[in-house]
């Protein structure tokens, strides 16, 4: 009985090994052949050229200089034992002297480890000019793999630089969502070079090959090419960008030129700063100048920069006004040089006051008292709908990243934001631009545009994004009534630049006549108890108020905006008249003014 228990025992151990065997053998070998196949075929990607991009003019504003990496074979280190690494760090050193040997063996060990099997990148970039004659020698060391490797240049250093951006070494959130920097290394951090991004870096090559147990290639099963030099070309006219930068020399604030149709051929954000100095990476006392700086040179005042639009905005107000049903054209104040509401005075900036005062002489020379008892009859709903309707408190939808939408004040604003009632005296300020009421030099010029041909541009540096043109169409935001009295909004705009009571007459010296709105827009409040307001050149810079002229031309034939803000440069006119003259005169030196 024993001795059958113990056979029956062994045959059910031996049946059970069959099986076993059996399904190794045959019915595991499709899937063990899948793993054998995935571990035998291997996918090796090509880096992509960045695109260049180019000026209308075909001027190269941002180019690949050419150059070479140097990447090190995995494994040099067996424990602590790091004497083929040090060997081989110790060849490099003596071909290229420059090399910083301590820095080559951190990044390696930092990524060397024993399941890698592929070279680990030392030094991102050398010249051309320095590798090219020792390639041939370096190229024959098994341990060295030499690849190319182009790095950003801008020619033109800091001109144009919160346009164009800048590339620099990408960051774990970027790679994560953008698994090509993985290969790549750098990516767009602002202007352009973000926005379109994307386009620039272009797609990967794939190359696919079969390799041994040793990983060493057996066979080449076919290849992808790579899509790159995708190049964009920009409607920035690069030599008017530099004659801007220096007839804005001194000044902080920002200046944008753009066509009626929204392309914008010149445009800065000052200071500048040199944008070759991200590439390989900014020192600490650069960045901290940067961040630190009083004139914020690292915002891009042109979509980011907020400043309350002081009396640029009584153009498109005065076209509210002009429409309301409760005022018209011919509706009149008399401006006594200040206006009583409640326990407190809010006055006009001309003390004397303008007489009588009708919508034309209101805008030619900027009556605040006009405005104030406008305000009053029209509603603060009436305005705040009409502001945003014309593009202010909005986005511009402009080619670059992370723009600022500003503010329209209104009752709903005020209620969601500080939990606090309205009052009739914001209703007064907001009508000249000033309490919270906050812009960006570029809404102006979008608006200011609008004004000139009375439809709503998107503004757009770029003008073709490989084969696709960029031009975007125009929107209709005014009223039929709006259309019908605008031309009474533009030629009150004229008289302001050619009119002898108006604001920036004494300051324009242009070829031809133009058109536009000065402003003041103040910092800092002034006591009641303030008679007479101090000349802005006595004050203190901080407190002085910002400059705003922002204007079109030719006044008859409306064919470019430019808006120009300095900061805390008083008096529009006088602080930007010069600026604005001497870039409409190159303009038409350049051939952009057609007769």
């Amino acid at each position: 009985m024993k001795l059958k228990i113990l056979l029956t025992f062994f045959v059910l151990i031996w049946i059970s090994l069959i099986v076993r065997v059996f399904h190794l053998s045959v019915q595991s070998n499709e899937h063990y052949e899948i793993l054998s196949q995935r571990n035998s075929l291997k996918t090796e990607l090509s880096p992509p050229v960045r695109g260049e991009i180019l000026d209308r003019n075909q001027e190269p504003v941002a180019i690949n200089e050419l150059g070479f990496k140097i990447a090190l074979a995995p494994r040099l280190t067996k424990g602590k034992d790091t004497r083929l690494l040090d060997h081989e760090i110790a060849y490099l050193m003596t071909m290229i002297p420059t090399l910083d040997g301590e820095k080559i063996a951190k990044v390696y060990k930092q990524q060397d480890s024993y399941y890698n099997h592929t070279f680990i990148d030392v030094v991102d970039f050398i010249p051309h000019e320095t590798m090219i004659p020792l390639y041939a020698l370096m190229n024959l060391r098994e341990s060295i793999k030499i690849s190319p490797s182009p790095k950003r240049l801008y020619p033109y250093g800091n001109v144009a630089s919160h346009l164009i951006g800048y590339v620099a070494k990408a960051n774990q959130k970027e790679v994560e969502n953008n698994s090509l920097l993985q290969l790549l290394g750098h990516v767009g951090k602002s202007g352009i070079e973000k926005y379109y991004n994307t386009y620039l870096q272009g797609e990967a090559g794939e190359r696919h090959i079969k390799v041994n147990a040793h990983n060493v290639e057996i066979e080449e099963l076919g290849r992808s090419a790579t899509k790159e030099n995708r190049n964009l070309v920009l409607n920035i006219d690069i030599h008017l960008q530099e004659y801007i930068g220096t007839a804005f020399k001194g000044n902080v604030g920002a200046i944008v030129v753009m066509d009626t149709n929204g392309a914008i051929y010149a445009a800065g954000s000052f200071p500048e700063y040199d944008l070759n100095a991200f590439v390989e990476g900014v020192s600490s006392q650069q960045w901290n100048y940067l961040i630190n700086s009083v004139d914020a040179p690292f915002t891009n005042k042109i979509v980011n920069g907020l400043y309350p639009p002081g009396s640029t905005i009584k153009t498109g107000m005065g076209l509210l006004y002009a429409t309301s049903g409760v005022l018209n054209e011919n509706s009149t104040v008399k401006c006594t040089g200040s206006f009583r509401l409640g326990n407190r005075s809010f006055r006009c900036w001309n003390t004397h006051g303008h007489g009588d005062v009708s919508l034309h002489k209101a805008i030619t020379q900027s009556c605040d008292d006009y405005f104030y008892k406008g305000s009053l009859n029209v509603g603060i709903e009436q305005m705040s709908r009409g502001m945003i309707r014309m593009g202010l408190g909005q986005k511009t939808n402009i080619d670059l990243p992370n723009e600022f939408i500003g503010t329209v004040p209104s009752r709903e604003w005020k209620k969601e934001k500080f939990k606090q009632p309205w009052y009739r005296g914001e209703t007064l300020n907001t009508s000249i631009g000033q309490g919270d009421f906050l812009t960006t030099p570029i809404q102006i010029a979008q608006y200011t545009a609008l004004m000139a041909t009375g439809k709503l541009p998107t503004p757009h540096i770029a003008y073709a994004v490989g084969s696709r043109l960029v031009q975007p169409k125009p929107k209709e935001v005014l009223t039929v009534m709006e259309k019908r009295k605008l031309p009474l909004i533009q030629s009150a705009m004229r008289s302001v630049c050619n009119d002898p009571g108006g604001t920036a007459k004494a300051h324009i010296s242009t070829r031809f006549p133009i058109a536009g709105k000065t402003g003041t827009a103040q910092t800092s409040g002034i006591s009641q108890n303030v008679k007479n307001r101090l000349d802005e050149r006595s004050m203190e810079y901080l407190k002085r108020s910002h400059a705003w002229f922002t204007t079109y031309g030719p006044a008859d034939k409306p064919q470019f905006i430019v808006t120009v803000l300095i900061e805390h440069g008083g008096h529009g006119g006088e602080a930007a008249g010069g600026i604005v003259s001497g870039i409409y005169n190159k303009l038409d030196e350049l051939g952009y003014i057609k007769p």
